[in-house]
């Protein structure tokens, strides 16, 4: 018979599997697009065009998955989506056209929304039954999986595997250790609402949709909205910026990228201590902080020490803010946790899916290096947000 304290240890342990297992399957995934794109001699306009195909299935699952969770339970939905995930790779790993290709990655970004929603309720529970902030580790866990996930991607590319065989070995391990772990996760999802019900207040009529929408869980989209803006700022223009502004050696180009990228890591895994000692609303205030002062360094000082300090602060501006909003938006007393997850994550995935572009045309208009002040300024918008926040 388990204690208590063993039954939490393995529920978060599971939960911290499957965000492991989404980075590697997404990692794998993006470190075979430029071996897909000489395959079907795609142009880079092309492929752009294609990979469009990901946000846009995404986007059209958004609320179709809040509504197989709230249905069937996210315990369920996420042992389908850890299935489906993986291995709806298969089809663009074996597409030998555009179109194949396009209506491949629109099933693996309906299959990834559905992961997504259903782990990050699953990280709601669990959260709920330690009574403390740890939400944020479940999204460090995630992006180790996506480290790992490159590094296992290229030792396939050095051996020259095929991308569909890569994919098909990768969804296979993901589907046995999934099926292995699934028993683990908590049973009954936990709805604020539920708990916070009354005798006096059951059995009364649905709200108006006006009622039920959350302008608090609007708010906490809109500030991840701001983060994934920057988050993909640095995904798709800091190697850019590295090269065109600071003039890095040609070894040293993604030197930002990687300090970003690892400092984002280690800020999600402190993250949780942070929270539960100073409260959310401050720390999402300094991450906001962090991402302006980080970004104005970068812009001021554009050499290669400063420039990579700067990165260093950004990188943790942005490792806290989204797991944090969606921890918040969990708890919404008006909207069920994967309805707000759902909300949340459709607002702030936007943020993701126009950032890069929308800073492609600034800068063909104010250079890229002025470009990047702009961004700073969603920092700003950040810490302002926080201030209308309630623990």
């Amino acid at each position: 018979m388990l204690t208590k304290k063993q039954a939490l240890r393995r529920f978060r342990l599971a939960v911290s599997l499957f965000f492991f297992i989404q980075g590697v399957v997404f990692a794998t995934w993006t470190n075979r697009i430029a071996d897909l794109k000489t395959a079907l001699h795609l142009s880079d306009a092309a492929l752009g065009n294609v990979l469009f195909a990901i946000p846009v299935g995404q986007m059209l699952a958004m609320y179709v998955s809040a509504w197989l969770i709230n249905r069937f339970g996210s315990r369920r939905m996420l042992t389908l989506a850890s299935v489906l995930y993986p291995f709806c790779l298969l089809p663009p790993g074996l597409a030998d056209t555009p179109y194949g290709l396009a209506a491949g990655l629109l099933f693996f970004g309906i299959s990834g929304n559905l992961f997504n929603i259903a782990a990050n309720t699953q990280g709601v529970n669990v959260e709920h039954l330690y009574a403390r902030s740890i939400m944020a580790s479940f999204h460090g866990l995630w992006s180790l999986g996506g480290f790992l996930g490159g590094v296992l991607s290229m030792g396939f590319i050095a051996l020259e595997v095929k991308p569909w065989l890569h994919f098909l070995v990768m969804g296979t391990v993901a589907f046995l250790l999934s099926g292995f772990i699934r028993r683990q996760l908590v049973r009954n999802d936990w709805h604020p609402r539920k708990a916070a019900s009354t005798p006096s207040t059951t059995g009364q009529k649905p709200l108006p949709l006006s009622q039920r929408i959350d302008k608090y869980v609007i708010l906490l989209g809109g500030m991840a909205f701001c983060a994934m803006v920057c988050e993909g700022c640095m995904y798709d223009w800091s190697g850019v910026y590295f090269q065109q502004v600071v003039h890095a050696p040609g070894k040293l180009v993604q030197l930002g990228f990687v300090i970003c990228l690892c400092t984002m890591t280690v800020g999600r895994f402190i993250a949780d201590h942070l929270v539960s000692r100073f409260g959310a609303r401050r720390v999402i205030r300094g991450s906001g902080l962090l991402i302006t002062f980080g970004l104005a360094v970068a812009v001021l000082l554009p050499n290669l020490w400063t420039a990579s300090i700067g990165f260093f602060l950004i990188g943790f501006g942005i490792s806290s803010t989204v797991p944090v909003c969606y921890s918040m938006a969990g708890r919404s007393q008006q909207m069920n946790p994967s309805t707000a997850l759902a909300t949340v994550s459709s607002v702030s995935y936007l943020g993701l899916l126009l950032g890069p572009p929308v800073i492609g045309h600034l800068s063909q208009a104010i250079t890229l290096h002025w470009t990047f002040a702009v961004i700073a300024l969603f920092g700003l918008l950040i810490a302002a947000g926080a201030s209308r926040l309630h623990e």
